[in-house]
């Protein structure tokens, strides 16, 4: 599943999945644009990806500020076309229904849902023209079937399958694919903080016994970028280890 000649833009690639997934698809010779607010971690991932050969550049962004993004991603096309849109920046605001803040709320879909549309709003047109392109979204079980305490999360991860479907109506007749990922219980930064009250059961439910490692999601998500994945689209992969089936 070569990604050579290849560029991707991958957002939230400081940590977890979106890092691995800039790692999976520097070795599959893709040229790389990673995006992340954090400092600490992303020049860190870009340094030693191009200390293996990758070709990558990054730019440090809070994604949830509208004008900022645009500009970014307007620079980033004057210069180079973007084949690939790997959506995958997020954070929770843990809360019921009864007690989140509005304010909370909307942050979560914000970064999980907002920018995801964004980002597709300004690259599906260039990808159409083109006749080829893949968008990959990452979503959550609990996009799928809820989770008690997560209200916003699951609102805003199940939000994300809806666009993924909708946009696929859109670019698939010019050659652009559009996909979601599904992942469960990922050995990600805010996984690994969860109390052992909470992660343990969840991992003793799923089929596979285990917590998932982020380059079984990333890998999953290089497979839709690829042309190996060209006759999937509008759909979405389930990357849990059998949690949620």
């Amino acid at each position: 599943m070569s990604l050579k000649d290849r560029t991707a833009l991958i957002t939230g690639a400081g940590q977890g999945i979106g890092k691995a997934c800039a790692e999976v698809f520097g070795e599959r010779g893709a040229r790389l644009i990673l995006l992340d607010k954090n400092r600490k971690t992303l020049p860190h991932v870009a340094r030693d990806l191009a200390a293996k050969g990758v070709d990558v550049v990054f730019r440090i962004i809070d994604l949830t500020r509208t004008q900022p993004l645009v500009k970014t991603v307007e620079e980033l096309l004057a210069d180079r076309r973007i084949d690939i849109l790997v959506n995958n920046a997020g954070f929770d605001r843990p809360g019921i229904t009864a007690k989140i803040d509005k304010t909370d709320y909307n942050a979560v879909l914000s970064i999980h849902l907002g920018v995801p549309f964004l980002l597709s709003k300004l690259l599906l047109p260039q990808m159409r023209a083109n006749k080829w392109g893949r968008i990959v979204n990452v979503s959550s079980i609990y996009g799928l079937m809820g989770a008690k305490g997560e209200v916003a999360y699951a609102a805003a991860k199940a939000g994300v399958l809806g666009l993924t479907k909708t946009l696929a109506r859109e670019g698939g007749r010019d050659g652009v694919t559009i996909n979601a990922v599904v992942p469960g219980m990922i050995r990600t930064p805010p996984i690994m903080r969860m109390p052992d009250k909470y992660r343990d059961p969840i991992i003793v439910e799923s089929m596979l016994g285990r917590i998932g490692e982020p380059e079984e999601v990333a890998r999953v998500v290089a497979f839709l970028a690829s042309n190996d994945a060209s006759y999937i689209t509008g759909t979405e992969i389930k990357v849990s280890g059998g949690w949620g089936v």
